[in-house]
């Protein structure tokens, strides 16, 4: 196939591929939807991360941001605010784009109703790099000694033995 023909063809599809990429970049800005709890009978389950839910935690669980992203919700009604931390994957019903633990729901005022319209921001925290290394760049770390024994010795083993001994150091006869 001819270049030209071929810049035809790559170019339409470029510009949808571009044109689809700012669209999700700029979704992934802030997204607006319905949020709601969990229920009180899933506390103490496993969670999706492998943690345990607790409902006085901030958590939350939502389809597609990975396990750890902080997340600024924001219920539009009444504009009471929630940091939360996703933790959990969910919810699988497609009314709702956000699972919220009680206490969060709690802070964002939605326990009688039991969801909410909200906007969710995802927060990006900033790491200071003075607290990554120290200051001073001449300061060492302390070095770490490791003393090992050359070979650990073991008693005889309890079939050789004529008495046994347990955690109390108490001897007890093995033939009666």
């Amino acid at each position: 196939m001819p270049q030209k023909t071929r810049l035809k063809i790559l170019s339409p599809l470029l510009l949808i591929m571009l044109s689809l990429m700012t669209q999700h970049v700029e979704s992934q800005e802030s997204t607006r939807g319905k949020a709601s709890y969990y229920s009180d009978r899933l506390h103490g389950r496993l969670m999706s991360n492998g943690q345990k839910y607790h409902r006085d935690s901030l958590t939350c669980a939502h389809r597609k941001f990975p396990f750890g992203t902080r997340l600024l919700v924001r219920n539009v009604t009444n504009g009471k605010e929630v940091v939360v931390t996703v933790t959990d994957r969910g919810p699988y019903s497609k009314r709702y784009i956000l699972d919220l633990s009680r206490a969060a729901a709690s802070q964002l005022g939605i326990i009688r109703a039991g969801f909410c319209v909200c906007e969710i921001t995802p927060i990006q925290e900033d790491i200071n790099p003075s607290l990554l290394r120290p200051e001073d760049e001449t300061e060492e770390l302390p070095k770490l000694i490791l003393n090992c024994d050359t070979m650990a010795t073991f008693p005889n083993p309890a079939w050789q033995r004529d008495t046994i001994t347990n955690s109390r150091a108490t001897v007890l006869p093995l033939h009666r």
